[in-house]
């Protein structure tokens, strides 16, 4: 179990240049933007715009903080992301273009490389106390949260990431002042694909 604290994350441009991305986790350790297994960030979107394509990716897309935004994947209808919204997933190497609803918007992306590893996103209201998984598993917190687990106590400030795997044999319990987003990660055909 390990704690990633916001003020820690990596910094770096978009792969299409329109912006910046906020790297949370990815693997392997130091993969880049063309090469990862899988990959969680965060992005401040603060105009309309294409999105970067990703080759043989899968990707989920959620709204953390603004007035969301509009997708429009592959020339279909129109998706809306606001933060009450469910995690959205769609394939990263499709042509994807966002309008904003009402003003610069920060989503939290994750996106696994299909063939290696599959991933789901949930939106999960606090308290909860999360029994052990097989999944190497994420609690991104969006307010002040607090961490049980067993006689160990922990403290996640907004935006702080705590990560765990299959190795937490007991339960989590998992308190604060909002929900979380709870990101699951597996080896490819461990989690069904949503689309």
């Amino acid at each position: 179990m390990k704690i990633l604290r916001a003020s820690d994350y990596k910094r770096m441009p978009w792969k299409n240049g329109g912006g910046e991305t906020v790297e949370i986790a990815v693997y392997p350790a130091g993969a880049s933007i063309e090469d990862f297994d899988w990959r969680i960030s965060m992005a401040t979107v603060a105009s309309d715009g294409p999105f970067s394509s990703f080759a043989d990716v899968d990707r989920t897309l959620s709204i953390l903080s603004g007035g969301g935004m509009e997708l429009t994947i592959d020339g279909g209808l129109p998706v809306t992301l606001e933060l009450n919204s469910e995690p959205y997933p769609f394939p990263a190497d499709r042509p994807v273009f966002a309008t904003l609803i009402n003003g610069a918007t920060t989503d939290l992306n994750v996106m696994t490389r299909r063939g290696r590893f599959s991933h789901r996103v949930i939106r999960q209201p606090t308290p909860v106390s999360l029994p052990p998984s097989a999944f190497l598993r994420f609690v991104l917190a969006t307010g002040k949260h607090a961490i049980a687990f067993g006689s160990e106590k922990f403290d996640l400030e907004p935006l702080d990431c705590l990560t765990f795997g299959a190795e937490a044999v007991g339960d989590l319990v998992l308190s604060g002042e909002s929900e979380v987003s709870l990101i699951e990660l597996a080896p490819e055909g461990g989690i069904s694909k949503p689309f």
